[in-house]
């Protein structure tokens, strides 16, 4: 739902730029956008928050905890992200585009980085908690089912997420940097779901099926096991097939 509405509202400030006056209107631009960025970033962790309460009083984990929403990501990230987001607008090279095209594909971009940074603002604030909250243990992954392939592998692991060595920083290069261990990419809708003292966290159906195809398929090709178990789950339908 925040996604949606974010997304709805970037491509109402899509008038604010104009191609006569990029210098002075495209820096608007992107002062709106960072506000949305700031107001439904807030909005997440707030959501996050709430849900780790619920989660937590199902699960009647011991002692008290009140989690606490997680700060906005610093403003050179949201700079930078968006400052790759238009590049295209001034890159001599990629003029030979016509404008609107690549207006289109800078929203695109924008839309995309935004979504990541609202996210990643209720992951964190998930992430934190079970960090600090005494009465939890770890948090899994829980990934979508049109999710890519990478997402679903580190959805397949289960609880594990707690430390490097259990998510499996030795295992894949894409787990790098301090932020977290766990990692999101542009337009992921993959979610943290936290684990309590004394729950058993079960994968769900389609989590074991992925589980089982990487078992069979990839695990034992080192180097070379997320495109094996890309190319498993195109097979078996659970991707596209490539």
């Amino acid at each position: 739902m925040l996604t949606r509405m974010l997304v709805r509202d970037i491509r109402g400030l899509r008038r604010l730029i104009r191609p006569e006056r990029l210098q002075e209107s495209v820096p608007v631009w992107m002062d709106a956008v960072r506000a949305l960025i700031e107001q439904y970033g807030a909005a997440s962790a707030v959501v996050s928050a709430d849900s780790y309460g619920q989660q937590r009083e199902a699960a009647q984990a011991a002692g008290r905890y009140e989690a606490e929403p997680a700060s906005g990501p610093p403003a050179e990230q949201v700079e930078k992200s968006l400052r790759w987001a238009t590049k295209d607008l001034w890159d001599t090279e990629a003029e030979q585009e016509p404008f609107e095209v690549r207006l289109a594909q800078a929203e695109q971009r924008a839309e995309a980085v935004a979504q990541k940074l609202v996210a990643d603002q209720g992951r964190a604030t998930t992430r934190q908690a079970v960090d600090r909250d005494r009465g939890a243990i770890a948090y899994a992954r829980a990934a979508a089912l049109g999710g890519c392939a990478f997402c679903k592998l580190m959805a397949s692991r289960g609880a594990v997420y707690k430390n490097a060595r259990t998510a499996g920083r030795d295992a894949n290069e894409k787990f790098t940097g301090s932020a977290s261990v766990v990692k999101f990419h542009d337009n992921c809708h993959c979610v943290i779901v936290p684990v309590f003292r004394g729950q058993q966290f079960e994968l769900s159906a389609h989590a074991l099926e992925w589980d089982r195809l990487y078992t069979q398929y990839a695990r034992g090709y080192s180097g070379d096991q997320l495109r094996r178990f890309r190319r498993a789950l195109a097979d078996h339908g659970h991707l596209p097939a490539l």
